[in-house]
């Protein structure tokens, strides 16, 4: 494969003295806080770190997290690359602006990851969720919840950033099959609950026939607080929230909901990725694929009314913010090597 040789030689182009280290420094770059989701991945990344101790393997992690355009992510990259550490994982603002500084990273020999939202550069590699399948897996959800016919309301997260545009294209595409499924408007709320409930209530008064609603999860709570204060609960299908303190309002109040499950984790997942490549390993012929054919795809588990008493079980002593979360595990990770 054309993208699967350029990322064999330029992507992760290390030194043969990276592979003899069992010291490793990786800079974690986030580029949004206005969410605990964000929070919380940096957070499990940062475990994730700590937990190679036990493979007799220091993994020294640098954060740059603020809310920051490209260019002050490109500046996150810079330091790191200043710093000399071994490899990058970024959250990142744009899938091509990080193109020309991904290329000097790759050259200076730092191994590049994306993760949460695809990026087109040659010179990095993607571990984490199919953003459009995502999306696609919790519109079918609704598609098939509505027996195919409905109005709808879309309430979407931050224009032009690549995973909330990945998401778009997935429902756009899922709710094309449904001819009896009518898209009555589409919102942007930045992922922001407050936002969401403001739209859901603007949304509700202008059209008083929804039937169903999709929106993504940071926003979810908000607009379904927007459902429950205009009494329609019982009459309308919305997905929903990973974050424990909607699970628990969901069971409560038995909404009809289900929502795709985006882990914090990815983060996680894309370090023990990095670390076994820092260690030597090389990829398995077939493991990269998506768009730019880059990306390593990790599962999407999904949460409904069939299993939400498991998952909250699974969130006993956490706090309400806790989203569901997985991570790809070391010994997991190695099923992407030869």
């Amino acid at each position: 494969m054309k993208h699967l040789t350029l990322a064999a030689a330029s992507v992760i182009a290390l030194s043969s003295a990276a592979y003899a280290q069992d010291t490793f420094t990786i800079g974690l770059s986030n580029g949004f806080v206005g969410s605990e989701w964000r929070t919380q991945m940096i957070e499990e990344a940062q475990a994730a770190a700590a937990a190679w101790e036990e493979h007799g393997v220091t993994v020294n992690v640098v954060v740059q997290s603020g809310n920051v355009d490209v260019q002050g992510q490109i500046g996150h990259i810079r330091n790191f690359m200043n710093q000399g550490v071994d490899a990058i994982l970024i959250n990142p603002q744009s899938p091509t602006a990080f193109d020309p500084v991904f290329a000097q990273a790759a050259e200076a020999g730092i191994l590049i990851i994306a993760t949460d939202a695809e990026v087109t550069s040659p010179d990095a590699i993607y571990v984490g969720i199919d953003q459009k399948d995502w999306a696609a897996k919790s519109a079918e959800w609704l598609a098939t919840t509505l027996n195919g016919e409905g109005n709808i309301v879309a309430i979407n997260g931050i224009a032009g950033n690549p995973a909330n545009e990945a998401r778009v294209a997935g429902y756009t595409e899922v709710f094309a099959n449904y001819p009896g499924i009518k898209i009555l408007n589409q919102a942007n709320a930045s992922w922001d609950q407050a936002q969401g409930q403001q739209v859901m209530q603007n949304l509700l008064a202008t059209y008083p026939d929804i039937d169903g609603v999709w929106v993504q999860d940071g926003m979810a709570d908000g607009a379904w607080r927007a459902i429950e204060a205009a009494g329609r609960t019982t009459d309308i299908a919305a997905t929903g929230e990973i974050r424990k303190d909607f699970m628990e309002r969901w069971s409560e109040l038995n909404l009809t909901s289900g929502a795709s499950v985006n882990p914090p984790g990815v983060m996680a997942s894309a370090l023990n990725v990095a670390v076994l490549r820092l260690q030597g390993k090389e990829f398995k012929e077939d493991v990269f694929t998506g768009p730019n054919g880059n990306a390593i795809y990790i599962p999407i588990p999904f949460v409904d009314n069939d299993n939400l008493a498991e998952n909250l079980t699974a969130a006993e002593g956490k706090p309400g913010y806790w989203s569901v979360t997985d991570v790809v595990s070391p010994d997991d990770a190695a099923a992407f090597f030869q």
